[in-house]
């Protein structure tokens, strides 16, 4: 079985399982990493000091690894190679039928002046506008193979502090006012395997995916800050911004925001938006979360959101273990979502759920506050230590049904969860700190 049927395949059994609201997975979905290391491109290796790179991180090389993946495609495609020591580098794109690749002791270092990433129309924070590409890039490809085992390294540090200073000049500054550089930035893609590297320090989001099909990320770490005292603000791990067939296994994150999001687009319109399809049919599993504002997040933009299941993950940093945001501004749906056989192991900090109002850049441009609903979200066979239960709490025009909390058991420093009238729980043998739980009405 190919990288594609593999995903496809996948894909169905979820939808299938989702729609019968049983999640026993009975596909071949552990076929092994193996199975995602092949790439279907030609064997031939282009080593970017062929073309002028030099390992220093003193010097810029990105010209000279631009011109390694444009004779990869030229030829009719093979694996571009970072080898050994530090590459510096600006905004790549990538082409047709090429794997990126950076060996074991390798650092792709990102540049930190932020003019060594151009401006051009891209999608951030849910439209397209003009902004800063990010370090690695591609839009509109077919078999996108970005693996390794060595490092993609953002060098963000310069930029965080860039946003803390504005934001200490300007409270209410908006995460676009300083420009920062992603880490990723793939649009439109299809069959995208990320496997094995480790990314730290991005600018900004990490990996951010618009519009991708038949996805699967493997083995990889994410981390900002890596180290130091600095917070790194908008680090997100991965957006899965209006994506669509996604796998994300194995991989470790620990960042400071969301660690994964789920997005669409904002607004009193969005859900008549076509740049901004649903995001569905989404599995997480075998992953270990570290800190974070949330391990599955949907929004700050988000329209509909479906089919998802995170399963048989650890949480080791104050997190969040569900956090669904509710906009008064955008018709939203979060649909058919399953968190299962979960270990906590937060020493202090983090909450079960956060679903909540969302007020973030608010704008109903005159129109009338639009409806929003939360269907058919079960959480389930978790165990262990956080912070506390958390939120089940809505707003004047959004409604929650559905949601079912089973076989759980927790300690915790607050043992209440705040809820609203109203909302639709099932609660079955879930004990905190060895009693009932508590359900406080907001």
């Amino acid at each position: 079985m190919n990288d594609t049927a593999f995903v496809a395949q996948a894909s169905r059994l979820l939808r299938a399982t989702l729609q019968a609201r049983r999640l026993r997975y009975r596909g071949s979905f552990a076929v092994g990493v193996a199975l995602l290391a092949t790439v279907s491109v030609a064997a031939r290796d282009f080593a970017v000091t062929d073309f002028g790179a030099v390992a220093n991180d003193a010097v810029l090389d990105t010209a000279a690894i631009q011109r390694a993946i444009d004779e990869a495609t030229a030829a009719g495609g093979g694996r571009v190679v970072l080898a050994g020591g530090v590459f510096r580098s600006g905004a790549l794109f990538l082409r047709q039928g090429v794997e990126f690749h950076v060996a074991a002791g390798t650092t792709l270092l990102g540049s930190n002046r932020i003019e060594d990433y151009p401006r051009a129309p891209t999608r951030i924070e849910g439209k397209r506008q003009e902004w800063r590409v990010a370090l690695l890039n591609a839009a509109n490809l077919t078999g996108v193979r970005i693996t390794g085992a060595g490092v993609v390294d953002g060098n963000g540090i310069l930029f965080w502090a860039a946003f803390w200073q504005r934001r200490k000049e300007n409270p209410k500054c908006t995460n676009l006012e300083v420009e920062r550089p992603r880490m990723m930035f793939l649009d439109s893609c299809r069959d995208v395997r990320i496997e094995g590297l480790t990314f730290r320090d991005s600018g900004f989001w990490n990996l951010h995916l618009y519009r991708c099909r038949d996805v699967a990320i493997e083995g990889v770490t994410i981390k900002a800050p890596d180290s130091g005292s600095i917070r790194a603000p908008s680090s997100d791990g991965i957006d899965l911004d209006s994506c669509r067939d996604v796998v994300v296994r194995r991989t470790a994150i620990s960042v400071g925001d969301d660690c994964i999001a789920l997005k669409g687009t904002k607004g009193p319109h969005a859900d008549q938006d076509a740049d901004s399809p649903p995001v569905e049919n989404i599995l997480i599993e075998d992953c270990t979360f570290g800190e974070g504002h949330g391990v599955l997040t949907c929004g700050s933009e988000a329209t509909l959101v479906r089919n998802v299941t995170v399963r048989r993950c650890t949480v080791t940093g104050a997190n969040n273990l569900l956090s669904l945001k509710l906009r008064r501004d955008t018709p939203q749906r979060y649909e058919d979502i399953v968190v299962e056989d979960i270990e906590l192991n937060v020493a202090a900090g983090g909450r079960l759920l956060k679903v909540q109002p969302w007020a973030q850049f608010f704008d109903l441009g005159g129109e009338p506050q639009p409806r929003v609903s939360v269907k058919n979200v079960t959480v389930r066979n978790v165990r262990g230590t956080i912070g506390g239960v958390g939120t089940l709490v809505t707003h004047e025009t959004a409604t929650i049904e559905g949601f079912t909390l089973e076989n759980i058991e927790l300690t915790v420093a607050d043992a209440k969860l705040v809820a609203t009238d109203g909302v639709g729980l099932t609660v079955k043998n879930v004990a905190v700190n060895g009693t009932v739980l508590e359900r406080v009405a907001r």
